[in-house]
């Protein structure tokens, strides 16, 4: 009868201790605001919430390389307005003398002013980006990851943009203001079919960044809403539900204090008590 009823006692004792470490948990699920402490709290969740950590840093890497890619994008397609600017210009200059009437000091200012375009237009080929690099790659264009799907060069490298057949569009504008200067109509109509061949190469590659703005435009706006969605998932697998929460340690409180109630009612019981 004595060992039945100490090892009772011990039964007892392990459950409320059990019942002591469950609320102890449940009051650091509140604390906290987070339901899993440990994997061991629920493997499986646990292991989904890691999976979602990972997704959530891929998409924070990736969301600031769209950031990234889209100021490059607004700055290149600045430049390349500017160098169609001046290629438009640099073509009505060359228009203008190639019908040979003109005096050779009006020959010598327009050639003038095609050098001083050439000289800008190897300034705007070898702009900085606001990252401190080039804008425009002298090899092969940058290419950036935007997502698990998605790996493409924002902004085309300078040859793509800036050469016509091997030759840069600066030199062609020299060798029109070269040609002008000496007044010889066939390399200013060689010259005029290179500028055409600029300024539609330049027009294309406008194009490219403009969809490739937009595109980094849709990719933002689907990283945010997955984003939302990661959050959300990850919240309803390891946030603690606050209201179940508080009414499951106050359900285990109570069980905890009958039980230690119901305990030391019996302990006060006599040697006397328990042999009878």
């Amino acid at each position: 009868m004595i060992t039945a009823t100490g090892n009772r006692r011990t039964r007892e004792t392990a459950r409320q201790s059990r019942l002591s470490q469950d609320i102890a948990q449940t009051q650091i699920q509140v604390s906290t605001g987070k339901r899993l402490q440990r994997a061991s709290d629920d493997p499986i969740a646990s292991a989904r919430v890691a999976a979602l950590r990972t997704t959530q840093a891929n998409v924070v890497v990736w969301g600031g390389n769209i950031n990234v890619a889209r100021t490059l994008t607004a700055q290149a397609d600045g430049v390349l307005k500017s160098a169609s600017d001046l290629l438009g210009r640099a073509k009505v200059l060359a228009l203008s003398a190639s019908n040979g009437t003109l005096a050779a000091a009006d020959r010598a200012a327009i050639s003038l002013e095609l050098s001083a375009i050439a000289d800008e237009l190897d300034l705007l080929g070898a702009t900085d980006s606001n990252l401190g690099e080039p804008l425009f790659a002298t090899e092969s264009a940058r290419l950036m990851r935007f997502d698990s799907d998605a790996l493409f060069a924002p902004v085309p490298a300078r040859a793509a943009l800036f050469d016509i057949g091997g030759q840069s569009a600066a030199q062609h504008v020299r060798d029109a203001a070269s040609a002008i200067g000496a007044g010889n109509s066939t390399t200013i109509a060689t010259s005029l079919t290179a500028l055409d061949g600029a300024i539609n190469q330049m027009a294309t590659a406008q194009a490219q960044i403009g969809i490739n703005a937009s595109r980094l435009e849709r990719l933002a706006e689907v990283h945010a809403e997955r984003g939302i969605t990661i959050a959300a998932e990850r919240s309803s697998l390891e946030d603690t539900d606050l209201t179940a929460a508080i009414a499951k340690l106050n359900a285990q409180t109570i069980t905890l204090e009958a039980a230690q109630a119901a305990f030391a009612r019996i302990n006060r019981r006599t040697l006397f008590d328990i042999l009878g």
